[in-house]
């Protein structure tokens, strides 16, 4: 017993005997790699377009451009905060870079460096409860998707179509949208702080939310980790075909 709990004091040790750290790794490898891509997307404007015909990148939708912004500004700055901010603040989130980057805890049953728990109530953490109003943001950005990925089935001069580009996009809009009608503060305000779920009809139909924001929130770190990579691909594969570098396969003749 005295050589186990030795065992747990010291910092990283453990007595588990699976490879404990290949997730945390993984994940944190992973969000660490989409960060940088999207930061150097973002700000990687003017030797990088990030518009094809009717595509437009994720990052910049809705486009919002004006004209008494410097040349090097780039229009990404007025998007990227809201869904960076609801992905950074996201619980799910936060239990995998505590894990992968503060390594606090690093895993179950992994001793680790911090001596006592103090929660998120102090400072910088204590910002993490700012999630549920980049939620609000968030919801906005949703209806803002669909329409860039309707927009992408109707080329100007030729009507209506569809490219590769279009799929993907649309494939973005759902996979952004199941991952933010299952965040968990979502769920909160849909059927949280009832005590009858059968009570009226109002309670009623709230429970009829509830239940489907559960069908979501059920599968919250696939949604999580589904609409991180297919972000990355969507503004990946508008900027390839936009600077020529592969060939986007459509139905239009101009493009």
């Amino acid at each position: 017993m005295a050589q186990a709990t030795e065992v747990q004091q010291r910092y990283g040790k453990t007595q588990r005997t699976d490879r404990w750290w290949l997730e945390p790794v993984a994940l944190g490898a992973g969000f660490l790699i989409f960060v940088i891509y999207s930061t150097v997307s973002g700000f990687n404007v003017g030797n990088w377009h990030y518009e094809a015909g009717p595509y437009l990148s994720p990052f910049f939708e809705p486009l919002i451009n004006p004209s008494w912004t410097p040349e090097w500004f780039s229009p990404a700055i007025f998007i990227l905060w809201a869904p960076l901010g609801f992905r950074a603040t996201c619980y799910y989130y936060r239990r995998m870079y505590y894990r992968s980057f503060f390594m606090s805890p690093m895993a179950c049953a992994v001793s680790e460096p911090a001596k006592y728990y103090t929660g998120e109530s102090k400072f910088p953490f204590i910002l993490m409860n700012s999630h549920r109003f980049f939620l609000y943001v968030a919801l906005l950005f949703i209806p803002v998707l669909w329409y860039g990925a309707a927009k992408s089935f109707w080329m100007p001069g030729e009507g209506l179509g569809i490219g590769v580009g279009s799929i993907i996009l649309v494939a973005n809009a759902f996979l952004l949208m199941m991952f933010t009608i299952g965040c968990n503060s979502l769920r909160h305000i849909v059927g949280g702080g009832l005590n009858c779920f059968s009570c009226t009809n109002f309670t009623r139909t709230r429970r009829k939310m509830w239940d489907l924001v559960t069908v979501a929130n059920e599968r919250h770190k696939a949604w999580a980790w589904a609409s991180l990579v297919s972000v990355g691909v969507s503004d990946l594969y508008i900027r390839l075909v936009a600077n020529g570098a592969i060939t986007d396969i459509n139905t239009w003749t101009t493009f």
